[in-house]
Parts: structure tokens; sequence; C-alpha cells
């Protein structure tokens, strides 16, 4: 039967673990020097090594022929391990093993010595599924160890584990594995298989992994039933990743670079045509531009063709351009009823962009004396038009504006509540609003990359106890981050962690949010002004016995 080849190629020893150097090193000296915690949590994107590391460490610490930290992987503990055939070690899924009584059932057993290896060790596989119940009783599992007994916790969601399970547990942060690195280990794969490849087809399958080997490892293992030849081509990994091909790029952004608006747009219509996704599309000429960028600046050029050369004259002030007008484009291109009209809409756009330098070159005679004449023209109409003011004002139909973008309603009455209690409290505010922006950059490092770019262009402006106001300079973005209830658990979650505190998300565009705080502003400003006369009219009582001296009474200030 045929091995995967993230399977037939998954690291046996800490060596061979890429691009995880500190971890290893780590776990290494921790076996060497019989420095063994009792518990354990990795934590990670998919496929960087989390489940193999937690196997190897098995091994390790099991291992009676271990050499500086490394099993031997030859003794029948290291190959039962490896088989996942040792009674001693358990893997659990917690996708599918979630519930209390599972776990309790992990804690009875594990009070019960080990059988034939030294350690008896429970590697418990995506544990941010497991249920709050499950939870308690690992948590009690975790506060009162077993001798001898070692959990390795896995998971890819770091913020959903409780405060109390990280507080007892070493933890280790699997980074997203570099391109090159990937690279450079397919390269030994498909030398270890005797097969023949192209370097752009592993950069492109490298760069579509996103820092996971084993994703990477699947795209390949897929391009190899598609090839004929015994090869891995560019046109084969394109095939297997629905990306666009570099060729079709290039001649994309060589015609809208020269506005050959025409041109472009056939060149869209071929690439739709062959079964490729806008979205995947637009994405990809993100990652072009991008490249141009790279090589101007200094880097690495992993482009060979003539027309990627050429395309490198466009100035770095228009190719930031494009790539403001691509972003703007994308959430339409991925998520509207008609992609094809809007990358259609979008390369119209491109194409119309003027470069700076061009503008800066000499204008033609001719055209220029056709501009001054034009310039004439325009001041005679700017007389007449002045002399239109004083004409009789005729009533006008004016047509009702368009808007196609949608509004996004925003809660004016919460948020003006929340700054009311700001000011009752402004020194209280101020603090959460501080711990808000001091651990921004943990919430962000802590999601995922798709709850990160959603939350990109917005920042904490408002704080109390329970609500953090975010202002987006996208409302888009603002009506997706309310939608998304999933969102606000996490934030709330790693804010009680990071800050003490645990507020609810309420996304508003910064546009609204300035003209609420500008109309709170003259609110308070009115209020003002209205108690301030009162105070300086305000009369003093006399009792009623000296009412008769009421006209020769003098208030004294004291």
């Amino acid at each position: 039967m045929y091995q995967a080849l993230y399977r037939k190629y998954r690291s046996q020893t800490f060596d061979e673990m890429v691009g995880q150097n500190v971890i290893s090193t780590t776990l290494k000296q921790a076996v060497s020097s019989g420095k063994i915690s009792h518990a354990y949590l990795f934590s990670g994107p998919r496929g960087t090594g989390k489940t193999s590391a937690a196997k190897i460490f098995a091994k390790a610490m099991n291992c009676p022929n271990q050499v500086n930290g490394e099993p031997c992987n030859q003794c029948d503990i290291c190959r039962d391990i490896t088989n996942g055939s040792l009674e001693d070690v358990i893997e659990i899924d917690a996708a599918s093993n979630n519930g209390v009584d599972e776990i309790r059932d992990i804690r009875d057993k594990s009070t019960y010595a080990p059988s034939r290896a030294k350690y008896k060790v429970y590697i418990i596989d995506e544990v941010h599924m497991l249920s709050t119940g499950a939870f308690n009783a690992l948590l009690k599992t975790l506060e009162e160890p077993t001798e001898n007994v070692v959990f390795i916790l896995a998971t890819t969601e770091l913020h959903k584990i409780p405060a109390t399970i990280l507080s007892r547990v070493q933890r280790f942060e699997f980074k997203s594995i570099k391109l090159l690195a990937i690279q450079q280990h397919l390269v030994s794969v498909l030398e270890s298989e005797g097969i023949s490849y192209e370097s752009d087809a592993l950069a492109l399958i490298a760069r579509r992994a996103e820092g996971g080997m084993r994703d990477a490892l699947s795209i390949l293992d897929q391009a190899l039933s598609l090839t004929t030849d015994n090869q891995v081509s560019l046109a084969v990994a394109e095939e297997i990743t629905g990306s666009i091909s570099l060729s079709a790029l290039d001649d994309y952004v060589s015609n809208v670079r020269n506005q050959q608006t025409s041109n472009a747009l056939a060149n869209l219509d071929t690439i739709y045509e062959s079964g490729k996704s806008m979205g995947r599309f637009a994405t990809d000429l993100l990652t072009y531009l991008r490249d141009i960028l790279i090589v101007q600046t200094g880097g690495e050029n992993t482009h060979s063709s003539p027309i990627f050369e050429e395309n490198l004259i466009i100035s770095q002030e228009l190719i930031f351009r494009m790539i403001d007008q691509v972003t703007e484009s994308l959430p339409e291109i991925k998520n509207g009823i008609q992609p094809k009209i809007y990358a259609e809409m979008m390369t119209i756009q491109l194409s119309t962009l003027e470069d700076s330098q061009a503008s800066t070159q000499e204008i033609p005679e001719g055209l220029a004396t056709e501009l001054e004449s034009l310039k004439n023209e325009v001041k005679a109409l700017k007389t007449q038009l002045a002399n239109i003011d004083s004409l009789p004002a005729t009533k006008a139909t004016v047509a009702p504006k368009n808007n196609a973008g949608f509004k996004f309603k925003v809660d004016r009455v919460k948020i003006l509540n929340i700054m009311e209690e700001t000011v009752v409290d402004s020194q209280r505010s101020r603090e959460y609003l501080d711990a808000l922006k001091a651990a921004w950059n943990e919430i962000l490092d802590s999601i995922s990359a798709q709850d990160r770019a959603l939350l990109l262009g917005s920042e904490p402006v408002l704080a109390n106890s329970e609500n953090a106001i975010l202002a987006f300079d996208a409302a888009f973005n603002a009506e997706q981050a309310m939608k998304r209830a999933d969102l606000n658990d996490m934030f709330g979650n790693i804010m009680s962690k990071a800050a003490g505190f645990s507020p609810n998300i309420l996304a508003v565009p910064r546009k609204d949010f300035n003209d609420i705080r500008s109309e709170f502003a003259q609110k308070i400003r009115k209020q003002k002004q209205e108690v301030e006369p009162e105070e300086e009219t305000a009369e003093v009582a006399i009792p009623d016995e000296f009412d008769f001296l009421a006209e020769r009474i003098k208030v004294l200030e004291d």
C-alpha cells in the first residue's frame, strides 16, 4: 500500500526536525540532563511538527540507548512508539474525545505505573477542542501529577487554552517554517525518491504551503500523482495549486503598465477560461507586485523571464498604488457574486493609474500650445460663471446620490453611554485603554492570519471594564468583526490573560467614531454653558422674618 510522503518522511529524531532548531535543542537537553517535566504544551500553525516532536520526545525519554537526548530508533521501545503499539505512550485526538468522561478515564489510568517504558506519556492533540468540564478534569490531573507520567498537549489555537492550564505546563511555540527550509527539504525528499524537479516548481509549492511542512509534502504528493515523466515541473505545480502561471502575470502586468486595457482584459479572460479562481488571481498578483518591490530594493530575483525584467522599470510609487488598488478590490473579488466582473473593474482601474515619473517627461510643443488655449477657455468660462451669480436663483431638481457601498449601522447610543462613563471615571478608563493598547500586538500574534487581516487597519480608541471600542479604517471590516462571535470570544480570552479584564468588541468605522466623539464634545460644552449662567445669577435665600430688610441687605462674597 502506498504511503503518503508526509508519513514516510516524518521526522524520527530531533535533528531531522525542520525549522524548529531552538525547540529541538531544548528538548534534547531536557532528556540528556534528565529534567523531564510533568506537562508540556506544543502550540503553533498546522503542519509545523508538533505531533512529530511529541513522539520523538516520548521515544527519547524512554529509550534505554539514547545518546545526547536523541533516541536510537533501533530498540523495541523506539520501534513500538513509532508504530503506535506501545501501551505506555497513548495518543488521543481531543476533537473526538473532548468530554469529561474521557479525561477522567485518563486521570484514573494515569495513576498506574508504566509497564515497559520508564515514563507513561499522554499525547493529546488539538487539546483546544476539550470542553470546559474536560479542561477542569485535566486541570486536577496537572495540579497533582503522578510520578513518571508526562502529558504533552498540542494545539493550533493557543488562545483557546484556559490560563489555568497555561500556568501549569512548559510552553513551546512552533513557528511557521521558512520558505527556503521547506524548499530544501522537498529537494532532499525528491532526491531520495529519485525524481527530477524544476526549482521554480518547488518554490511555488513551498510558497503555497504557507509555513507548513505537512502541507508542502501533501501538495508534492499530488504533483507526483499528476506527472507522467517522473519530473515535478512548474506547469504541474501550477495546476495542482491552482496558481496563475508566471508568464500570464508577466503579460498582464506588462499590459497594465503600458495602459493597454483591452490587452490586459484579454489576459484576464484567458486566465478565467482556464478555470483559475479570480480570488487566487488577485492574491497571486499581489505576490507578483511584492516580488518587483523586493528585487528593486536589492532582494533576490526568483523570476527568470525577460518580461519580468521589463516590469522592473515601474516606479515604486506606482507599485504601491497598484497594491492599494488590488487590496481594495480583493474582498469584493473573493466574496462577491460576480468575481470576474470585479476583477475586470480592478483591471481597468489599474491600467488607468498614471506613473508620476512618466508625467515629468517633456511635453511636445504642439500639445503645450493646445494646453495654453484650453487654459484661456477655462478662464473665460470662470468669468461667465461669476456673472451668473447675479441672476435670480431657480429651483433645480437634484438627482439623489447613488451610494453603491454599504452603510454599517453603528450603535451610537451605546458608544455615547460608554463615553459618559469614561468622563465620570476618566482615570480608570485610561487604565483600561492603556492595558488594551499594551496587549494589542500580543492579541494580533495570537489569532489566525485570517482574523489578523480582519483587524488590520483598526486600533483601540476607548475602553471600560465591559467594552472595547475598536475604530476601523474600513467599514466593511468593522461589519465583519461584529458578525464574528468567535472572534469576540477569542479577544476576551486573550485580554483576560494579558490585561486582567475581558471586554466585548464594539467595532465602529473611524469616521463614525470621530463624528460621535465630536457630537459628545459639543454636548458636554453645551451643558457647561447652561450651568455657568445659573451659578452667576443664583439668588441668596432670605428668611421670611427678615423680608422687610430685603432691600437693605447687601451680599458680600466670603
